[in-house]
């Protein structure tokens, strides 16, 4: 078997990533060697792999759905955006640059084209099948001419295309036959089907519009899939942050103490990496939200400054928004608050930035004995030591070099009282240190929260993946899908009219 799929969407956040691993756990269960792709991904939410390459945390955790390490194989192409209007191009794990989105459009996307599709060939030549993830709509019309992450690949590796749509939303009928009829002929030729995403109710009642959807395009849908809750996987391009109080899904589990404890977010621009609160969330007990207010600090045991691509930027907001003063005032008053990454840059003494920002000399919010020169070259590691008596391990994505200048030692960071800063992601995600430092934090924040004994972070994340891959199996007709997979296209597929021009 040397199969394939690409797995598209009607629009961003469509499923195409829990689609994605889903269907790769599926496969691994049933004995296939499968990997995930993605030719092209813009995300702020990036992993390091052991060879010291930066990827797409999403692609990361479809490979842990995969079974299989990831690699810059799976994700040749990161964009990592640090304003509206242009991004950092990563490249085999690699940063290569900042560039304009027209820029990146022109020349230089086709210019990837070739290294995407060497990767996507090595991959099939070392799996039995690889299941690819697309970006966005693969019915951008205006994008066509430079894609290398949708039709563009599914062209040029003849790929089946598994279009998903996400029916809570509303309008899934009209997304499917649309996406279809906006691709010229050779790209509808490679629509092979539909997949409904997050459906509630009664599933006969939607079968009657399903049937008039092969009636009107020749082709059929491939499943339903339920709302599923609580999933909490790695998320793609961002989590909505722009209503108030947003709060990260985490077990339905009452705490192990007699208190909670309250976990809040800030959610500073360019927010990067916020999957490290992931760790929190999953612990019974423990409430995390994410805020833009000074007010909505107060009654938080624990305050977390997230990573973000703008540190300089983040700073700003944290001013502007009065939200440093409440930082300042809870330090003084022995409240605990944890910088990690940018949000530990930010909470040090000083930052010279000729690179990210090109801000130049910037004041920190002085809560760390830390200067921090920003260097061209991006560290990209996954250290390994120890904290509050347990092994952590964590992973380093940031341009940023910090100078301690005191403190306590802490993950190659400091702490002092009660502020910590830290450039490792992840480490909450060791078990041991967590709690911990959940126990810290409770006693500091005067709570009777206790961390639950046998919360084990790696656990729970197999058993959302494995509760992805019982979605496609119980709800998908997967010996269709396996033979997309291992066969290719339908023969045969009708056009549906009007179509776009013919890619050039």
């Amino acid at each position: 078997m040397s199969g394939g799929l690409l797995v598209a969407g009607t629009t961003s956040d469509a499923g195409k990533s829990v689609v994605t691993a889903g269907i790769c756990r599926w496969l691994v269960r049933q004995g296939v060697k499968v990997a995930p792709f993605k030719g092209q991904n813009m995300s702020l939410n990036s992993f390091v792999t052991r060879e010291g390459a930066e990827i797409g945390r999403a692609q990361a955790m479809q490979a842990q759905a995969a079974r299989v390490e990831p690699t810059a194989l799976m994700n040749p192409v990161l964009l990592k955006p640090g304003s509206d209007r242009s991004s950092q191009v990563v490249l085999m794990g690699r940063p290569v640059g900042e560039m304009s989105a027209r820029g990146y459009h022109g020349n230089r996307q086709r210019e990837l084209f070739e290294p995407v599709m060497a990767c996507l060939d090595e991959l099939r030549a070392t799996y039995d099948a690889v299941i690819c993830e697309g970006a966005g709509s693969p019915a951008e019309i205006n994008l066509r001419r430079t894609d290398i992450v949708n039709m563009g690949i599914a062209r040029a590796a003849r790929l089946p295309v598994l279009v998903v749509g996400d029916i809570d939303r509303g309008g899934v009928f009209a997304q499917f036959f649309g996406t279809t009829a906006l691709l010229d002929a050779g790209d509808q030729s490679l629509v092979a089907g539909y997949l409904v995403n997050k459906f509630r109710g009664d599933v006969t009642l939607l079968e009657p519009g399903l049937e008039m959807l092969h009636g009107l395009t020749g082709r059929r849908t491939y499943g339903v899939l339920p709302y599923a809750h609580g999933l909490g996987i790695d998320e793609e391009d961002g989590l909505r942050v722009s209503l108030r109080g947003t709060v990260r899904e985490s077990v339905v589990a009452p705490p192990v103490g007699e208190d909670v404890l309250r976990v809040a977010v800030c959610a500073v621009p360019l927010m990067s990496n916020f999957t490290d609160v992931d760790a929190l969330a999953a612990e019974p007990g423990v409430v995390v939200r994410f805020v833009d207010r000074p007010e909505e600090l107060v009654d938080a045991d624990l305050v977390v400054v997230p990573g973000t691509r703008g540190t300089v930027r983040a700073l700003a907001w944290l001013r502007e928004r009065g939200l440093a003063a409440a930082l300042a005032r809870r330090a003084a008053q022995g409240r605990p608050v944890l910088g990690v990454c940018g949000g530990f840059q930010a909470l040090g003494a000083h930052i010279e930035d000729d690179v990210e920002s090109r801000a130049g000399e910037v004041e920190g919010l002085g809560l760390l004995p830390v200067r921090v020169r920003f260097a061209r070259e991006k560290t990209l590691a996954r250290p390994v030591g120890e904290a509050l008596g347990e092994r952590v391990e964590g992973y380093e994505i940031h341009h940023g070099v910090a100078e301690v200048l005191g403190g306590e030692p802490f993950l190659d960071g400091c702490r002092v009282g009660s502020v910590w800063g830290t450039h490792w992601h992840g480490s909450l995600e060791s078990d041991g240190f967590r709690r911990a430092f959940l126990r810290q934090v409770a006693a500091q924040a005067g709570r009777r929260f206790v961390p639950a004994p046998d919360t084990g972070f790696a656990a729970l994340r197999e058993e959302q993946l494995d509760r992805l891959g019982d979605l496609i199996e119980e709800h998908a007709d997967t010996d269709a899908l396996l033979r997309l997979i291992e066969q290719g296209p339908p023969a045969g597929l009708p056009f549906v009219p009007p179509g776009a021009p013919a890619a050039r």
